[in-house]
């Protein structure tokens, strides 16, 4: 429940910096605005990165999990945000909102093709109401809108690569991916803005963008991967999907966009699609490795059987931990430990 928890609070933080930053693109570039929003999400988490002795430290990364931070970070803190705040000069605040629904597709086809991330007949049929919805809203915008669509549609085929790599980082913490992702993308993009772009130096403005940064990136960033190594990439988006609400609402709200009828429609098909997804279900018989790695998890599922004082196994908790060998079947999400194809016997 609390890993839902973590999806739904990272959900609500991000889909309010869809109309925030359409506010803000009056007075700040696309570059400036992806750098200062990244920027200020490495502060938000630094003190969560070094929290108990944590280091933040990138020599903590194994070659295999350094390859996944650096996709994560060009793909989903560079160019992702980019994409997105250009579809955003040329779209409403609420469109581009609820458009931001297929960073769900393109991250469960990716699951599906690429991650093993298993998706059922339920799962592909929301799916498709998600697409049909994304179609509705870009006939409401017109040609821009299509103009729009495509930008967006970019940045999330560029987060849905994000959402598997970073779900599969397994040597240092949520927080710690997320600051790196921060410092590193924040400052290239800012870099690109100051070679290429007329640079703003509004100081309210850049302080509030980096406050935006810290809480709708920030946090919202670090709750979503643990939400991600808990539940699997897809139904953390699935969770992640209601994000686009809250945009559309403040939109209305701040930037005083009407809703339109078809708008409503696109709505309506997209709770279904979501109510959809979450009728699917995978179970079957399955073969775990010996594994040792290190991840946020609790101890009332079937792979954490190492002990710790009752307390302690009782909340999440954070450290190096071993996994024996163990054949046995349960419904299960696709998180960290259930990354096989469906079928019988697969080993993770």
């Amino acid at each position: 429940m609390q890993f839902i928890l973590a999806a739904v609070v990272s959900a609500i933080l991000f889909g309010s910096s869809t109309p925030i930053g359409k506010l803000l693109l009056k007075t700040l570039t696309p570059f400036q605005l992806a750098g200062l929003l990244y920027v200020g999400a490495a502060i938000g988490v630094l003190p969560f990165s070094v929290f108990a002795g944590n280091r933040v430290s990138i020599k903590a990364l194994d070659k295999k999990n350094t390859c996944r931070l650096a996709g994560a970070i060009g793909f989903g803190g560079i160019i992702g945000p980019v994409l997105l705040l250009m579809g955003l000069q040329k779209g409403s605040g609420a469109s581009v909102s609820m458009w931001l629904n297929l960073e769900l597709i393109a991250t469960a086809v990716m699951g599906y093709l690429v991650f093993r991330d298993h998706l059922g007949r339920f799962g592909w049929i929301g799916v498709g109401g998600t697409l049909f919805a994304s179609v509705l809203l870009s006939w409401h915008e017109g040609p821009i809108g299509l103009m729009a669509l495509l930008f967006v549609t970019g940045a999330c085929i560029c987060w849905a690569l994000d959402n598997h790599l970073t779900a599969l980082i397994d040597t240092i913490t949520p927080s710690q991916s997320t600051f790196w992702k921060g410092v590193t993308a924040g400052s290239l993009n800012l870099a690109i803005a100051f070679i290429a772009e007329p640079y703003s130096k509004n100081i309210p403005v850049i302080l509030f963008a980096l406050m935006v940064g810290i809480f709708a990136y920030g946090f919202s960033i670090s709750l979503y991967i643990t939400a991600a190594q808990n539940l699997g990439a897809t139904r953390s988006q699935m969770i992640f999907a209601g994000a686009p609400f809250f945009g559309v609402a403040l939109s209305a709200l701040i930037l005083h966009e009407r809703i339109f009828p078809l708008q409503m429609a696109a709505a309506l098909v997209l709770i279904i699609s979501l109510f959809t997804l979450f009728l699917d279900r995978h179970t079957h018989i399955h073969v775990h490795g010996p594994l040792k790695h290190k991840h946020l998890h609790h101890h009332d599922d079937d792979h954490h059987t190492h002990t710790h004082s009752s307390k302690k196994e009782k909340i999440a908790h954070l450290h190096w931990h071993r996994h024996e060998p163990v054949l046995h079947s349960h419904p299960h999400w696709p998180d960290i430990h259930h990354r096989h194809k469906s079928g019988h016997t697969d080993k993770t």
